[in-house]
């Protein structure tokens, strides 16, 4: 389903301007030592750079290029498990656990898309649809 291709390509590129922004920022993994408050050092114990306030160093320290490398890699194992059965992602899709699968991997695969929703090319369709499946309940 060309839909479900145009979604995939919108997040691998969403990932690869964050792989491009992790790169040029070292790829390395940051820390930030206990005895130098407000500093976030790359991995040759050298400074990167230096936040004074209400814990902002920790946080971004957390979200070292290393991390995000790691994180962008494990996204793209889940987005090929997607493409595989994506066409099987439909509104109506059929009682079978291939189907089911591509259901599941389609919301995840949404809800990655949402994360950039302001994004121009976003598009609202991919918002994550909430389908009935399964057999059907007594009136």
């Amino acid at each position: 389903m060309a839909e479900n291709s145009d979604l995939l390509a919108f997040v691998r590129a969403r990932l690869a301007e964050e792989e491009d922004i992790a790169r040029e920022a070292g790829g390395d993994g940051w820390r930030t030592p206990a005895e130098a408050p407000g500093e976030v050092h790359d991995r040759t114990s050298g400074i990167a750079f230096v936040v004074r306030s209400r814990g902002y160093d920790r946080h971004i320290a957390f979200q070292d290029p290393a991390r995000a490398l790691r994180r962008i890699e494990t996204t793209r194992v889940l987005l090929d498990e997607y493409e595989e059965i994506a066409a099987l992602d439909t509104d109506r899709p059929a009682q079978d656990f291939t189907s089911g699968r591509a259901v599941g991997l389609g919301f995840v695969v949404r809800q990655m898309a949402a994360e950039h929703a302001g994004h121009p090319h976003y598009r609202v369709k991919w918002l994550p649809r909430f389908s009935h499946w399964g057999p059907s309940s007594p009136e």
